[in-house]
């Protein structure tokens, strides 16, 4: 097991690496986990610590935590809603950017005339500007549809990266297949999410029954330079969460009199 640095507290460090296993597939849905008092002796840690890490986990919808006697197991990832992060996260660290059994089917892959909030966000100019547009559907492993999703990139980048035109599936991600083509490094990114009643559309893209709820989730990545490298739009249905992390790092504050 690794050992505990000082970098960051104990219980991080812990979930982080069951997050890793998860993600890479080392560990899949039903999987267990070993048990409070195993992690505690492996990372040579307080029972305490290794809980937290265990609820840490399960507050991002890795692992559902068993009651008493019962094991910590791998939760099916297709209750949690991967956001951008998520996806690039799992680039860095897997060169994939599905968890295992997902898998995605491209239902169209061509250069379109850019609509103009698209131009827009992709900072095309010109009078008639153009873009390419790649549209997804993503499965889990009972092979139902997740999400819904449509990613826009400016259509000079059909030349360096053609596969972009091509309706397969991407391994390594999209983006990430553009980060390689072109050395345009993502550093930066953004998701913006909202809700709204799901459309016909979507409805029979995910196999909802209307009336329904749906997400929506608006991602931007940028390069260092401010260049946007994709721009996505996702929708999925509900029964589905995302679950966010930050740090908090707060001065000393004294007591108010």
């Amino acid at each position: 097991m690794p050992k505990i640095r000082e970098s960051k507290p104990a219980y991080l460090q812990i979930s982080e690496h069951y997050r890793k296993k998860i993600l890479e597939g080392v560990l899949t849905p039903g999987d267990k986990v070993p048990s409070l008092r195993e992690i505690a002796k492996d990372w040579d840690v307080s029972p305490v610590t290794a809980s937290k890490a265990m609820a840490h986990l399960q507050a991002e919808g890795y692992v559902k935590v068993g009651g008493k006697g019962l094991a910590t197991t791998v939760r099916n990832q297709k209750e949690v809603n991967r956001n951008g992060k998520d996806r690039a996260v799992a680039v860095r660290r897997t060169g994939r950017i599905y968890t295992p059994g997902e898998y995605a089917k491209i239902t169209s892959a061509e250069i379109v005339p850019a609509p103009d909030d698209i131009a827009s966000a992709l900072g095309l100019t010109g009078a008639e500007p153009s873009a390419i547009r790649r549209v997804r559907i993503t499965y889990g492993a009972d092979h139902q549809p997740v999400s819904a999703s449509v990613s826009w990139y400016d259509a000079a980048l059909a030349e360096a990266a053609p596969k972009l035109l091509e309706p397969e599936r991407i391994v390594e991600g999209s983006w990430g297949y553009v980060e390689k083509q072109t050395g345009q490094l993502a550093t930066r990114g953004q998701d913006q999410i909202t809700t709204r009643l799901a459309t016909e559309e979507d409805a029979s893209l995910l196999g909802l029954e209307l009336p329904a709820a749906v997400k929506v989730s608006t991602t931007t990545l940028w390069t260092e330079d401010g260049t946007v490298v994709e721009y996505g739009v996702s929708v999925s249905g509900p029964a589905r969460y995302s679950t966010y992390e930050y740090d908090l790092h707060a001065d000393k504050f004294s007591d108010e009199k």
